[in-house]
């Protein structure tokens, strides 16, 4: 089986998984030592709805890449990487559902893999080659820095604001460095989406959180639209 096929029978079993193994709307609260009930540094649930997205445009980006663009050199750089993070991706929520730490360390598996395929896309075919990829990383950009802030704050590294304010720090950060080298629409909105969701499920009950969070919103799309007039 080619490169290409494998990609698109990848990205149905990772869209698949949700109704294999049920949806995700964040990890279990009991599943750490200081159980985290409405973390700030979580997004609100139906932030979460995000995937939906993902997985059609992922299934499209691999359906035009495996019937029209199979041959393409271009588009071949992208498939090994892009491969391991459907791959994670299909095994991701059960584990998830289990241990927090274990799929932690997947989903920065997931996104070594994505943002991989994302900065080697192919220049052309914007809408079916970049901007897939770019929603996915960008969405694994915020979700790793959410699991890293849970984690702190679940094992009493540090408390549920200032894992929250870390998390953020670090999510803007990460989105900097890969917007730096592909100033991706589509990655920043992904990101600036989690901010958003995080914006909401601190309004009224942590002023600081919710105050960096609409900071991020904002400061991470504006980046990537100077990036790309740079």
């Amino acid at each position: 089986m080619s490169r290409a096929a494998l990609v698109l029978v990848g990205a149905v079993a990772f869209a698949l998984s949700p109704l294999l193994f049920g949806g995700f709307g964040g990890f279990p609260p009991d599943r750490y030592p200081v159980p985290q009930v409405d973390p700030p540094v979580q997004p609100v649930g139906w932030a979460f709805s995000i995937w939906g997205i993902i997985y059609f445009w992922l299934i499209v980006h691999a359906a035009v890449g495996a019937i029209t663009r199979a041959g393409a050199e271009d588009w071949q750089p992208t498939r090994w990487p892009l491969l391991v993070a459907l791959g994670v991706g299909a095994i991701w929520i059960p584990v998830a559902q289990r241990s927090p730490v274990l799929a932690t360390l997947l989903i920065l598996v997931m996104l070594g893999g994505a943002v991989t395929a994302l900065l080697k896309a192919p220049m052309r075919d914007e809408l079916l080659a970049e901007a897939p990829l770019g929603l996915f990383a960008g969405w694994l950009t915020a979700a790793t820095a959410v699991s890293l802030g849970l984690l702190a704050a679940g094992y009493g590294v540090l408390g549920a604001t200032w894992a929250a304010v870390a998390a953020l720090v670090l999510a803007a950060v990460a989105a900097a460095f890969v917007l730096s080298a592909r100033p991706s629409v589509a990655c920043a909105l992904a990101v600036a989406w989690a901010f958003l969701g995080i914006v909401v499920q601190n309004a009224g009950t942590n002023t600081l959180v919710m105050i960096l969070a609409a900071a991020g919103m904002l400061a991470v799309p504006a980046f990537a639209l100077w990036r790309r007039r740079g």
